[in-house]
């Protein structure tokens, strides 16, 4: 019982394990009432269910806004391992790590948009019905859980030991905006997509599909025996896993601008994530709405690399953690609002 006690209480990247497994917990519980409560069975999820399943993440992920207040108004200072949180009053460090919570969830969840389309592209060319579709989202957010997970852990331990690379983040992140500004709301087409071509090389994948299994025992059509064969749904969740792997090198420079603190950059990571998979089904109906989101995410990221650069004509050597949650809403608002008005319905005459 001590040596419980013990690891619950001892500390992994500036929090208690106990804290780290019950956030664990709390998205393994999640997981579990999506696939044996909410969608126990295949079927096809329309743009109304989408929505609602949607709100209730999105709620899950900003009331989690109370949990990182709780978390930070009672710990040690100086535990801290982001500078920003290294306030006097723990009301101070609680507010400015719900500040960089919500900041981090709102860029990351815009981050997530942009996969979207590709994700659906995916899905129409490989003629994945909508009631599989869930199916591999499912699981490629399993995927995604451990990746974001290693890759923020790594970045953390990185971060801590050479404070330059934000700098270099910093820089990353400026180009990566220009670069997609420019670009704007072009997409290659699916069909010669690198990753897609390179699978299909790789992978012996039968052209049908069969219910919803990812492997399925087909006789060999040169020895008659039965050997295992990857289906489309296997070829569509490696696709989501690598898109997702790809999209990352975006985002974790991207949290990491914003904060160093490991525990809120996972949390904000997920709760992003878990959200929008339940949001796929009507962005995918509906992605046309918001072609011009694209440049306002650009501006973000050149607007989190930039002030990397300024935070040292601020006190304290960083930027206000309230302007970068405000200038970010509005950017990200900003452009929803404007893709929502650009490609509305003209009004017609009535005769």
């Amino acid at each position: 019982m001590d040596a419980l006690n013990t690891f619950l209480v001892a500390e992994f990247l500036g929090k208690a394990n106990w804290v780290w497994l019950s956030f664990i917990g709390a998205v393994i519980a999640l997981l579990a009432f999506d696939l044996g409560v909410v969608n126990r069975k295949d079927h096809e999820i329309g743009v109304g269910e989408s929505l609602r399943l949607s709100a209730f993440y999105i709620a899950i992920g900003l009331s989690f806004a109370f949990v990182i207040w709780q978390l930070y108004n009672n710990a040690d200072p100086s535990t801290s391992i982001d500078p920003q949180l290294l306030a006097v009053t723990g009301a101070e460090r609680a507010w400015t790590a719900v500040q960089l919570y919500l900041t981090g969830f709102a860029v990351e969840k815009t981050l997530a948009l942009d996969n979207v389309f590709v994700i659906s592209m995916v899905f129409t060319y490989l003629a994945i019905p909508r009631m599989y579709q869930h199916r591999v989202l499912f699981w490629g957010i399993i995927g995604v859980i451990v990746l974001r997970a290693i890759m923020i852990g790594l970045g953390a331990a990185l971060v801590s030991q050479f404070s330059w690379l934000l700098y270099v983040f910093a820089v990353f992140l400026i180009l990566t905006g220009v670069m997609m500004f420019r670009k704007g709301s072009e997409h290659e087409g699916i069909s010669d997509n690198k990753i897609l071509l390179w699978l299909k090389k790789r992978l012996n994948v039968t052209p049908d599909l069969h219910g919803n299994k990812f492997r399925v025992q087909l006789p060999d059509p040169n020895t008659g025996k039965l050997r295992w064969v990857a289906t489309p749904l296997l070829l569509a969740l490696l696709f989501v896993e690598i898109v997702d792997l790809v999209f990352a090198i975006d985002s974790v420079p991207a949290i990491f601008a914003i904060t160093s603190d490991p525990y809120i950059v996972y949390t904000s990571n997920i709760f992003a994530i878990l959200g929008l998979r339940a949001l796929f089904f009507a962005l995918a109906a509906m992605v046309h709405r918001f072609q011009y989101l694209k440049y306002a995410l650009a501006l973000t990221l050149v607007f989190i690399g930039s002030k990397i650069f300024i935070g040292d004509l601020f006190e304290g050597g960083k930027f206000p953690a309230t302007w970068s949650l405000a200038i970010t809403v509005g950017l990200i608002s900003g452009g929803v609002l404007y893709s929502l008005w650009k490609t509305r319905k003209p009004l017609t005459s009535q005769s």
